[in-house]
């Protein structure tokens, strides 16, 4: 049988470091997925198709939050017990969990085929990509079970130690989704042509074919969170469970949709300067996303690590994870935040024409914010330690106090007087605050005391 690998023992630093790079990779590997699939579109289907894209994976972007913040509690709960040695338990929340994921994304999945054509509308979809939409996200419902499961057990085994199998699966994937792009979306050889139905086509059975690939792997290797035949029983939904499971799964779900809610309403005070302000900005956030994927991955890294030190009791370690990852965190972002400032204007004309007055927006732009992710980086490494115990509602709070009560108003408040660069510099002052905030929490707050408890149960016995 397959251990699991613990993070209860061993040098810590070796041990975040070596857990988080895979995380990081994966992050790495969605986003140039996405890109690339996004050049496929827009460059040989037209605007149309790649409006209709981007207003589709903006749906999908709403529901993997939510999906998120369950897969995360899951994750915790899994972690919990690995850490503490209850296995059993560990395997009948895995059970649990997978039968309502499985639940959850077949009732999404056939909720959004009946009402495609009413969601898109609601979305005021413009009307030259309404067919295109309808027929890739038409594909996309379909796809969601496999996207949900995939997710799912990758999230479960971060739990159980193991992050470089979600990679490795992952990695997959986005092989097969890039690799099948161009052949489904014009026809090659045997290939069908299905135009922008056959980006998402792609997606569909590269999504398919990496989650079957990873649970035949899991059974071949006899991974000890595998439930066989004589133990189907711990499909079984315990409603126990399920509560938990979504009474601190929705908070960090909400968590995502706080950071991009805020972004979305930054983004029209920055329409209000125009196309080239508007196109500065644009080109930004493609860097800033790869600036901040270390915090991210290290965010959900020491969440795990964490939680197997809160279920084995070993307080110390929880202690010692949270300063490794801020210290990794200035590490990490600190040379993307160097890179950005060194190569500032080439890497910005990889989105935006070279002498282009929006590129010497950008450049301005990221003097004034690309460090502040540094800041934004602590908090978020802070919250991963203190949602490992099952405190999950403190962070979504802070974060909004942050991004909605702090970071607007202020950009509102610094435009008047600065103009465009009163909206740059509200970002480091809300990352600032942001920060603040988190370690005053980290220090001081009541998360040490939170708890993720689900009834136990006796073990049960592997075929």
């Amino acid at each position: 049988m397959k251990q699991n690998t613990s993070l209860t023992e061993g040098p810590i630093r070796k041990s975040l470091l070596l857990f988080s790079l895979p995380v990081l990779f994966g992050n790495v590997l969605q986003s140039l997925n996405g890109s690339v699939n996004s050049v496929w579109v827009g460059r040989y289907l037209g605007e149309a198709a790649l409006t209709a894209t981007s207003n589709s994976n903006l749906l999908m972007f709403l529901l993997f939050s939510t999906v998120f913040g369950v897969s995360m509690a899951a994750n915790i709960l899994v972690a919990q017990h690995v850490g503490a040695r209850e296995l059993p338990d560990a395997r009948r929340i895995t059970g649990t969990s997978a039968t309502f994921f499985l639940l959850l994304s077949l009732a999404t999945s056939a909720l959004g085929l009946l009402f495609t054509p009413q969601l898109l509308i609601w979305m005021r979809t413009p009307v030259d990509a309404l067919p295109f939409a309808h027929d890739y996200l038409r594909i996309i419902f379909a796809a969601l079970p496999f996207s949900f499961g995939f997710f799912f057990i990758m999230a479960v085994l971060r739990g159980a130690g193991d992050s470089k199998t979600p990679f490795l699966f992952m990695a997959l994937s986005v092989l097969l989704d890039i690799g099948l792009n161009p052949l489904l979306i014009f026809g090659v050889g045997p290939f069908p042509k299905m135009g922008i139905a056959g980006s998402a086509t792609a997606t569909l059975v590269a999504q398919m074919v990496s989650l079957i690939s990873m649970i035949l792997y899991l059974y071949r290797s006899r991974h000890f969170l595998c439930i066989h035949r004589a133990e189907l029983a711990l499909f079984r939904i315990d409603w126990r469970i399920v509560k938990v499971l979504v009474a601190k799964g929705l908070p960090m779900g909400l968590q995502m949709l706080v950071a991009s809610s805020s972004l979305l309403v930054m983004l029209t005070f920055v329409n209000r300067y125009g196309s080239q302000v508007t196109a500065a900005f644009a080109a930004c956030m493609q860097l800033w996303s790869y600036v901040q994927m270390p915090a991210l991955a290290l965010s959900a890294s020491v969440s795990s690590m964490a939680a197997q030190n809160v279920g084995a009791g070993r307080w110390d370690r929880v202690s010692r994870i949270a300063r490794t990852g801020v210290a990794f965190n200035f590490l990490l972002s600190g040379v993307l935040i160097l890179c950005v400032y060194l190569l500032n204007r080439p890497a910005l004309g990889l989105f935006l024409p070279a002498g282009a007055e929006a590129l010497e927006i950008a450049a301005h732009a990221n003097i004034m914010i690309v460090w502040s992710f540094a800041m934004f980086g602590v908090t978020l490494v802070l919250f991963g330690v203190v949602r490992s115990t099952g405190a999950t509602l403190p962070p979504v709070l802070l974060l909004f106090v942050s991004l909605w009560l702090i970071r607007l108003p202020l950009a509102w408040l610094l435009q008047q007087r600065f103009a465009v660069s009163g909206l740059w510099a509200s970002f480091p002052l809300a990352s600032m605050a942001s920060m603040l905030l988190a370690m005053a929490y980290y220090k001081y707050g009541g998360w040490r005391a939170a708890r993720m408890d689900v009834p136990r149960a006796a073990p049960v016995e592997s075929a």
